[in-house]
């Protein structure tokens, strides 16, 4: 059961973060779309296959970063006492999750540093990515996907620091999958409908609805790290 909730509780925090994912990668959307010929762009079966293949790719990498983060956690496990480390890792995770939620409601942005971090390994990664483009087939869209899944994020950095706690590999990719699947619906609508989903998303109170509900999660992620 505690696993269960714990990929419930990753599949709201991407749900959630679509806040941050408009204007992270609202942009990368559109940029995406601009390779598209005007006649795959105005049918929604001409856009699908894009899309899909887009946002494989980006869960697929969050999946096996999660995996090796998992595998981390673990070996970090046995270094240590098993129970200890399990309830200072979930402590982290939990402390992260809150400090991400005051990120996205717009009140604290110290995870802004931890994106920066991530630049370093993105501008490895980024020349690669700019080879790809403009994507011209469903193919290449998956590629794309891969490659996007790195960008620097502080909400994937801290949806990560929390799968180093989800108990092995598997735990680890299956949070990050997770994850990946509540982003969907966000950064699949953005594909769509752009413009009406940055404005709703740009709203306060959803932002500071988003925020709360994220750093609600990190609380119960604390308190159920001290229970252990």
């Amino acid at each position: 059961m505690p696993s269960e909730i714990s990929y419930a509780a990753a599949f709201l925090v991407g749900l959630f973060g679509g806040v941050h994912c408009v204007g992270m990668c609202g942009g990368i959307v559109g940029a995406l779309g601009l390779g598209l010929s005007e006649q795959v762009r105005g049918r929604l079966g001409g856009l699908l296959p894009y899309l899909l293949g887009y946002n494989l790719g980006r869960i697929t990498s969050y999946t096996a970063a999660g995996t090796l983060m998992g595998g981390v956690g673990l070996l970090a496990a046995n270094l240590i006492a098993f129970h200890q480390a399990q309830q200072l890792l979930q402590l982290i995770a939990g402390g992260f999750m809150i400090a991400l939620g005051f990120y996205l409601g717009g009140w604290w942005f110290g995870l802004v540093r931890l994106e920066r971090a991530g630049g370093r390994l993105w501008s490895r990664v980024e020349p690669y990515a700019r080879r790809l483009l403009p994507v011209r087939s469903a193919t290449q869209a998956v590629v794309m996907g891969l490659v996007w899944g790195w960008l620097p994020c502080g909400l994937v950095y801290s949806a990560l620091i929390w799968a180093v706690s989800a108990g092995g590999p598997l735990e680890g990719g299956l949070l990050m999958l997770s994850f990946g699947l509540g982003t969907l619906p966000n950064l699949f609508a953005m594909g769509l409908f752009a413009a009406q989903i940055a404005r709703f998303m740009r709203k306060p109170w959803v932002r500071h609805l988003a925020g709360a509900s994220v750093a609600v999660l990190g609380v119960l992620n604390v308190i159920r790290a001290v229970g252990l």
